[in-house]
Formats: structure tokens, C-alpha cells, sequence
């Protein structure tokens, strides 16, 4: 069962706790805004003696996630933490994590990538390396960062995934708030993340060596790249076993998607993160007045849920799919992968994007009420396929 307690903590040392729970064996990390948080507090639970783990303090973020895939290689815990141009500047490596098939764990306090220089939160940092072969959990409140962090483990290390995770929460929105989270406790994170399954080999392991980054040419890297798409197809049942497994052990129940007072709604709004606590204002309000609406929130981007969603949004008659981040030439990607989960059904809703909130702007209730009224004109229109908005643009 739950520990029963409550604290009030911002976001950043939600994760911080979290990390210092599953006391992982290697941290490695360089701080930027505003994930600095996360790792400043990870730090004082090193030098307070609370942790075991080995805290690698490197020169750029490049650098921190080498630690980590040097760490993990060898067989360690590994985990750090960055944000918008700390993980641009990763991007090499974390290629590099996802290819060697090493159970990383990274938090990504969700920032909007230079430039013009921002450091308020909005997606594009996460977008940007959503086909980087990382795991990608989404967060809309400080519980659910602490919940996605302690599951992230258990879903990186499962012998059918071996793959990094990342854990995402929105910057300053969520990173920076304090709510009331309720912790497990250590003793009760201890026994459900175990010790590192014995699947999980370094490149230490006498008698059995292994071979992390060689060179690989047309003979193989073809099939090698097939073995990480087929890994990656088998993450969604493993991240639902999890989660069944969570609600078990601790009464709290997560989904990849969550539905909210949808079952009966006629129209419904898709969003990840922070987003969705507002938009579920702005249902509960419209509900009172009697109108069919609903929201839908992923728990999970990549891989993307696209049979669950599409089997969830197929009998509305129509949908608005919220973006925090733009594809500069494309359709937004949230948007662009529904869209092509929903191309199998002949009759489908009605469907329109909205790109809110770029570098930090607030997404208010009015803006959203600007959506539901849309939604309710396509609903009874029939016009909205393929339209697309920037939502409180001046």
C-alpha cells in the first residue's frame, strides 16, 4: 500500500527524492535551467552520505551522458538530468545510450530550445529527440514525476526492453510548483526495484565479454538498427505490465493513456503534461453546462500508443490535439502521429491542431475555451479535417 504521508515539494526535488530512493550507482550531470534544481539537490544527498551512488561532475551535458553510458556499459545504475539545450547538446550520445540497448534513466525539465534564448518550458527539446530510439514517459504533476521515475526503472531494466528512459516534466510549470506529492517509502522502493536483474551485463562480466561500440558497417547495421525497432515494439506491454504491477503494490493506478470523463463525451482534447490539469478545469466546467466534452492524456510518447489512441478517439466526432511544440514544415508532432494512427479508420472524426504555449507562454482557461467552442463548431459543421491554429499568438 501507499506510505500514508504527504509532503509539499516543487517538481525538481520530487525527482530528486525519487533518484535518491533508487539510490542509483552512477550520477553523472551538468546543470541547466531549470533542471539545475533536480541535480543541486541529488548533489547534498551525496554529500549528506544519504546515497552510495558515485556523483560524476562533468564539463557540458555531452560529457554527462558519456559518464552515464560508460557507467551503464560496465554495469551500473546510471541516471542524470538535463533540459533543452543540455540534451540538444547531448545528441550524439544519446543515440549512442538507445543503440547500445543501456537502461539510462534521464529527467528533462522540458524547456524551449535557443533560439532567441528561452529558458520557459515548452516541448521542443523532447521532440527533438523523440526518434533518438529513448523511451519517452510524459508528466503531468509532481506525483506522477515521482511515480515515472521509480516505474522508468523497472521498465529500462526488463529483459525485453533494455532501453533508456526519459522522464519528462514541464519547466518552471512543473519543475518549479509545489504540490502535496505522497512518497513510498525507502524501504518499500528498495524491494520493488530489486537489484539489477542478472540479465543486466557489463562489460566487466568475466567469463562472459561483451563488445560496446564497434565499428558496424553495411554486413550488420542494418540489422542492428531492426533490433532496436523491434525492442522498442515490445516496450508498451511491458510499461503496462508495470504500471498493473505498480497499482498492486501501491493502489495507484496509471494507464499509457488516460481518459478523463470521456466514456459518454462527443468531442475531446489530446495534450501531454501540465496542460492537461487545466484542461481538465476547463471539462469539469463545460460539464456543469451540459456539454459532451472529454480529455485524453498520453502517459507515453515514444513508442507512441498509436493502436490505443486510435481505438480510443475513432467514435468522437471530433478532436483537438494540443502541441507544445512546432514541426517547422510538418504537422506538430503529437498531432502528426495521431493523425497517422487514425488513417486506417475510413470514417474518422473531425480533427484539428493547436500548437500552445512555446517558450513558457501560459495556455489559460479562456484559451482553451477557444477550443472547446471550436470543437463544439466542427462537431456540428463537419468541417475541421487537417486545420491547424497557434493558439493566444499575438
Amino acid at each position: 500500500m501507499s506510505s500514508g504521508r504527504f509532503i509539499a515539494v516543487d517538481g525538481a526535488d520530487t525527482a530528486a527524492f525519487a533518484m535518491k530512493q533508487i539510490d542509483p550507482d552512477v550520477v553523472a550531470a551538468y546543470p541547466i535551467t531549470p533542471q539545475t534544481e533536480i541535480v543541486m539537490k541529488f548533489s547534498e544527498y551525496v554529500a549528506n552520505g544519504e546515497v552510495k551512488t558515485r556523483y560524476v561532475t562533468v564539463e557540458s551535458e555531452h560529457s554527462a551522458m558519456s559518464a552515464c553510458v560508460a557507467a551503464a556499459a560496465a554495469g551500473a545504475r546510471a541516471m542524470t538530468a538535463t533540459a533543452a539545450n543540455g540534451l540538444a547538446l547531448m545528441w550524439e550520445i544519446l543515440y549512442i545510450a538507445a543503440s547500445y540497448r543501456l537502461p539510462i534513466i534521464m529527467g528533462v525539465a522540458n524547456r524551449a530550445l535557443s533560439g532567441p534564448i528561452n529558458i520557459h518550458g515548452d516541448h521542443s527539446d523532447a521532440m527533438g529527440a523523440r526518434d533518438s530510439g529513448w523511451v519517452q514517459l510524459y508528466s503531468e504533476n509532481n506525483q506522477e514525476v515521482y511515480d515515472n521515475y521509480i516505474m522508468a526503472l523497472k521498465i529500462a531494466e526488463h529483459k525485453d526492453v533494455m532501453l533508456p528512459v526519459m522522464v519528462n516534466q514541464d519547466g518552471f510549470i512543473t519543475s518549479h510548483s509545489v504540490e502535496n506529492v505522497e512518497p513510498l517509502t525507502d524501504e518499500q522502493v528498495r524491494d520493488y526495484i530489486g537489484k539489477k536483474p542478472a540479465h543486466f551485463k557489463g562489460l566487466l562480466t568475466y567469463g562472459k565479454p561483451v563488445t560496446i561500440g564497434p565499428l558496424d558497417l553495411q554486413d550488420y547495421y542494418f540489422e542492428h538498427k531492426m533490433q532496436q525497432h523491434t525492442a522498442m515494439q515490445k516496450v508498451l506491454p511491458v510499461i503496462k505490465e508495470v504500471q498493473e504491477d505498480y497499482f498492486k503494490k501501491f493502489n495507484r493506478k496509471y494507464e499509457i493513456i488516460e481518459k478523463y470523463k470521456a466514456d459518454d463525451a462527443e468531442m475531446v482534447i489530446v495534450g501531454m503534461n501540465s496542460v492537461m490539469g487545466t484542461v481538465k478545469d476547463l471539462v469539469d466546467e463545460l460539464r456543469e453546462k451540459g456539454v459532451k466534452i472529454g480529455a485524453i492524456k498520453p502517459r507515453v510518447f515514444r513508442p507512441f500508443p498509436k493502436n490505443e489512441i486510435a481505438d480510443i478517439l475513432k467514435n468522437f466526432k471530433a478532436v483537438a490535439i494540443l502541441d507544445r511544440a512546432d514541426s517547422f514544415g510538418s504537422f506538430a508532432p503529437l498531432y502528426a502521429e495521431t493523425l497517422a494512427a487514425m488513417y486506417k479508420f475510413e470514417k474518422r472524426p473531425y480533427i484539428r491542431s493547436y500548437i500552445h504555449g512555446l517558450g513558457g507562454r501560459d495556455t489559460t482557461m479562456e484559451l482553451l475555451g477557444t477550443v472547446a467552442n471550436d470543437l463544439i463548431k466542427m462537431k456540428d459543421s463537419g468541417e475541421g479535417h487537417l486545420s491547424e491554429a497557434y493558439l493566444g499568438v499575438r
